[in-house]
């Protein structure tokens, strides 16, 4: 028998402090997930925070848009879910994406979105959503780990923010159409994380596409 090809696609979502990015290129390099790999080669993250709207750092881009870029950013989901169903049968790790906008959007533009239509061909590709969440006293440590690296440290001042942004994640998630599980990344291990996810697509049939 050949070997099954592996061709998972996950969103992780999630506020910021939950280490997202660094699940996204853990899962990428997972010998469960993507299968092993005796050399690292370019296997695709892509990320809803990309700031591609302005021509500075840390502006806008799909996620924080404003109200006269919002035909751009629905041409700009409607452009990867193709990009994803023309590469149907391959694997993707997306750090944050269309439950973002949406949180993003209601705090902050007091504007509202609906993915429903996005989400059903998502699902069609079998894409799932992996939520990461802390506890709320857990947000200081991990503040001052970032702090260590960060270029630009004031955005995370305010932990309350990041509490708040939570709440209102846990709500948009339960409301999604895709298979979700939630990951307590409060233990901040990356990789004890990444194994639970690689758990989860395995008994799901998340790891492949018929």
């Amino acid at each position: 028998m050949g070997f099954r090809k592996m061709v998972p696609k996950v969103i992780l979502e999630g506020t910021r402090l939950t280490h997202k990015t660094d699940l996204a290129f853990a899962l990428n390099e997972h010998p469960r997930v993507v299968g092993p790999r005796k050399y690292r080669y370019h296997s695709p993250v892509i990320s809803g925070e990309w700031c591609g709207f302005t021509n500075t750092p840390w502006g806008r881009g799909l996620i924080n848009f404003e109200p006269d870029e919002e035909a751009k950013a629905l041409e700009t989901y409607d452009t990867w879910v193709r990009l994803f169903e023309l590469q149907r049968y391959y694997s993707w790790m997306v750090d944050r994406f269309h439950i973002s906008t949406k949180l993003h959007q209601r705090l902050y533009n007091h504007r509202e979105y609906d993915f429903t239509a996005l989400e059903a061909r998502l699902r069609a590709l079998n894409f799932r959503l992996v939520f990461v969440h802390r506890t709320p006293e857990s947000f200081a440590a991990a503040r001052a780990e970032r702090l260590k690296v960060s270029g630009n440290p004031a955005q995370y001042d305010d932990l309350s923010r990041f509490v708040t942004e939570q709440s209102v994640l846990s709500q948009l998630v339960a409301e999604s159409q895709l298979q979700t599980l939630h990951v307590d990344i409060s233990h901040d291990d990356v990789n004890t994380a990444a194994d639970e996810i690689a758990d989860w697509l395995e008994a799901t049939g998340g790891l492949w596409l018929e």
